[in-house]
């Protein structure tokens, strides 16, 4: 498969997006008890996500469900793993811009 690396990189990272989403998702809850964060989602469909949540985790499963389709297919055509690539890359940027602005 021509996308090896680029397939682990993306496993690695989808890894730590899971594990940071766990920690924004338990610091979204306390904000929520405290009153704040009343939004319905943290991504709008221009984005490129199906899922509409105001939680982490489900963008993460989302990605992840789509990852596991890339690893049985032999050919993954470019532009789908590029926009693939985007929105993992802004799932991690909002989640770490969240965690610094939330201490």
């Amino acid at each position: 498969m021509p996308y090896t690396k680029v397939i682990q990189q993306i496993r690695e990272n989808l890894q730590t997006a899971y594990r940071q989403s766990i920690d924004c998702d338990n610091r979204l809850d306390e904000l929520h008890k405290a009153g704040h964060g009343k939004f319905v989602a943290i991504f709008d469909k221009e984005q490129g996500f199906n899922e509409q949540s105001n939680r982490f985790l489900p963008y993460v499963k989302e990605l992840a469900t789509e990852f596991e389709t890339f690893q049985g297919n032999t050919h993954i055509a470019p532009e789908t793993l590029e926009s693939f690539v985007k929105r993992l890359g802004l799932l991690l940027q909002t989640m770490n811009a969240f965690k610094l602005s939330s201490k």
